[in-house]
């Protein structure tokens, strides 16, 4: 008894009571509203442009929600594990809510991205703290399955967003995207005041929140993100407005780490970092946001370029992937049980590294089949690198500590995605630049090709473009596989449940 550590007494004690199906329907709501909310605006940009203007601004409707929900997971994460899972889940989904309101009551265009900023702001709480009631409902071994069906509604519903964001715009109206928010949140609210109870913890020391470290991780992340959403897009990358964005995010990074160093209860505390499991599952899932923004921005472009397909074929062949990464998921327990956490994860990432590298070699034209086999093939076995370390991760820190580290890997999934979509663009538009005489960049090439004003060679070089992103999404799945070989420990600690 003397020996047992408080680490391990906070794991062995049960995170939740209550009526555990009631929790997880609503935890499965509020992963729904944060993965629709990603991509259900896109379809109905046009007729939002049309009511409110602003067509130069419009990108921000996606960047601004996904900025506010990448820097707030950090926060997130540690006001869970200083003041329960409950609290923050409410505040969030209130928070969520009260954006999606404004957004349908919106004026203008400044206004509407303003108001998407506010929903991510409550988007970030959704889904940090869904991901750490995963784990607080279950003990390890049954994890993969409430992970499994968190992924399974995220896949459908991102797959399902742009197409219901369509049909509300063309058949109702572009305010009803984000009013049908509200019956679903008021559910999933309900659900979770009503049915999820938390026992009361020891509280040794009166909580502290680190506003400033908050404030500071909230400045860097946003100006750093900034820098790299709008680089290449709305400024070239060496122009003043990106030069001084990058230096101001430097200096940040500087003041996160002092005002960090000096907190009691930092936001970011330092053993997320010098823990060598959770830095590695960090790394190696960045590397996987890095490499998930090849399929999911670039295969659609060349499905419809190259392959001549329509956009809704188009979006088949890139969605088969959310087919097999749940079934995989839900089936990893049935390896990381038998050759371990990291082990898996080497397996799913290692294959994930030889799709990637055989997408290049298709034949060209080619036929649908062949990307899309590839995609559900990547699938799978992105489910067996994804879930056995978000699983292992949760499962080496006990309750108090389960918030952060979950935060961490998410946050470091959602930056990895950022700094794909601006360097694998620029790898496009450099290829492409390169085949086509120095001029043209993907979207005006692939407008041109829509418009049937391109000739063969610019699908050519469309190909290449592509063939060369997915070539360096490849690099980023070997980056993952070295890291867990050289960093990640054999055996994850693993506490017990």
């Amino acid at each position: 008894m003397g020996s047992t550590s408080s680490a391990e007494r906070e794991a062995a004690r049960p995170a939740t009571t209550g009526r555990r199906g009631a929790v997880v329907a609503a935890l499965m709501l509020s992963m729904a509203l944060a993965a629709l909310d990603a991509t259900i605006v896109s379809t109905a940009v046009p007729q939002i442009v049309g009511d409110l203007g602003g067509f130069s601004v419009f990108s921000w409707l996606f960047s601004g929600y996904l900025l506010a929900v990448t820097v707030t997971l950090p926060v997130y994460g540690k006001l869970s594990d200083t003041f329960g899972r409950k609290p923050v889940l409410i505040a969030g989904s209130v928070v969520f809510l009260l954006g999606s309101l404004l957004c349908a009551v919106a004026w203008n265009m400044g206004a509407l991205i303003a108001f998407r900023i506010v929903q991510g702001l409550g988007g970030g709480a959704l889904q940090g703290t869904v991901q750490t009631l995963a784990a607080d409902l279950y003990p390890l071994k049954d994890r993969p399955r409430i992970q499994s069906k968190l992924s399974t509604v995220w896949a459908v519903s991102a797959v399902a967003g742009p197409g219901l964001g369509g049909a509300l715009a063309a058949y109702a109206d572009w305010r009803w995207i984000f009013l049908i928010n509200l019956p679903i949140g008021a559910v999933a609210l309900w659900l979770i005041v009503r049915h999820l109870h938390e026992p009361e913890r020891e509280v040794t020391t009166h909580a502290r929140v680190d506003w400033a470290g908050a404030l500071a991780v909230f400045a860097c992340g946003g100006v750093l993100l900034t820098a790299l959403v709008q680089g290449g897009v709305a400024w070239p990358w060496l122009s003043a407005p990106s030069l001084a964005l990058s230096g101001a995010g430097l200096a940040l990074v500087a003041i996160v780490v002092l005002v960090e160093r000096r907190a009691a209860e930092p936001i970011i505390p330092g053993w997320v970092w010098r823990r060598r499991t959770i830095a590695a599952v960090n790394l190696a899932l960045g590397a996987l946001g890095l490499l998930m923004v090849a399929p999911s921005v670039f295969l659609p472009t060349y499905a419809q370029s190259v392959l001549g397909l329509a956009p809704v074929a188009a979006g088949f062949v890139l969605s088969v992937w959310t087919l097999s990464w749940p079934v995989s998921a839900a089936l990893s327990q049935h390896v990381y049980r038998r050759i371990g956490f990291r082990n898996t994860a080497m397996l799913g990432i290692g294959a994930a590294a030889l799709i990637l590298f055989a997408f290049p070699f298709l034949p060209y034209p080619g036929q649908a089949w062949q990307p899309t086999l590839l995609m559900l093939l990547l699938g799978a076995v992105l489910g067996l690198f994804q879930l056995p370390l978000i699983v292992g991760v949760q499962s080496t820190v006990g309750w108090a500590e389960r918030g952060t580290a979950t935060a961490s890997v998410l946050f470091c999934r959602q930056t990895g995605q950022t700094i794909g979509a601006a360097v694998f663009g620029a790898v496009a538009n450099g290829v492409l630049a390169a085949r086509l005489g120095g001029a043209g960049d993907l979207d005006s090439v692939t407008r041109a090709l829509d418009s049937g004003t391109a000739p063969e060679a610019t699908r050519r070089a469309i190909a290449d473009a592509v063939h060369a992103v997915y070539l360096g999404a490849a690099g980023a799945a070997a980056l993952a596989f070295l890291v867990l070989l050289f960093l990640a420990p054999r055996k994850f600690p693993v506490l017990g449940d």
